[in-house]
């Protein structure tokens, strides 16, 4: 059956379906990535946003929604990351509420050398890719790639309603 609805964008469609179950398979898995720590895509991927938000004071609730995680998968990332000593906590005195992770100096160390690793194993090759591409082109394929996570995260959202029980109108029947 060949499937007119998608028309010209099949293949596009297609990688972008390959792409995400190759990544969903290997999300999870704890793996070195040229470092002496085991983390996770997942994981490293929270050390990122961290580092990345680390001037700007940026809420974790904000970096998880950025990221396209809940709040409790970010949270239990940090906790992961805090004990394997990649990141510290802190508290601003007289507010012992509100808490702010930071890269620990071992956090920054192991964040280089995976950066190292996968730069070389696949992010240079994309590179070489991405810059035979117009910016406006980069700009749609960005925009592609936005609306499609965004409706995953709204549609995952969604089904993650809690159910509620309804009572039915004996008259209904």
């Amino acid at each position: 059956m060949k499937l007119e609805w998608m028309g010209d964008h099949r293949t596009l469609i297609e990688k972008i379906i390959k792409y995400g179950n190759a990544y969903s398979n290997t999300y999870k898995l704890q793996r070195s990535y040229g470092t002496d720590v085991m983390f996770s895509a997942s994981r490293i991927q929270t050390l990122e946003y961290i580092l990345e938000a680390e001037d700007k004071e940026e809420k974790m609730s904000k970096m998880a929604a950025r990221l396209g995680v809940s709040r409790s998968t970010f949270s239990k990332n940090v906790k992961n990351l805090t004990e394997k000593g990649l990141l510290e906590k802190y508290h601003l005195s007289g507010n012992r509420k509100d808490i702010y992770v930071k890269p620990s100096a071992k956090g920054r160390e192991v964040y280089a050398k995976y950066t190292d690793f996968v730069r070389e194993l696949c992010f240079d090759d994309i590179f070489k890719h991405a810059d035979q591409i117009s910016t406006a082109d980069k700009e749609s394929f960005i925009r592609i790639m936005d609306l499609f996570a965004d409706v995953l995260v709204w549609y995952g959202e969604k089904e993650q309603e809690p159910r509620k029980l309804i009572k039915i109108d004996p008259g209904s029947d």
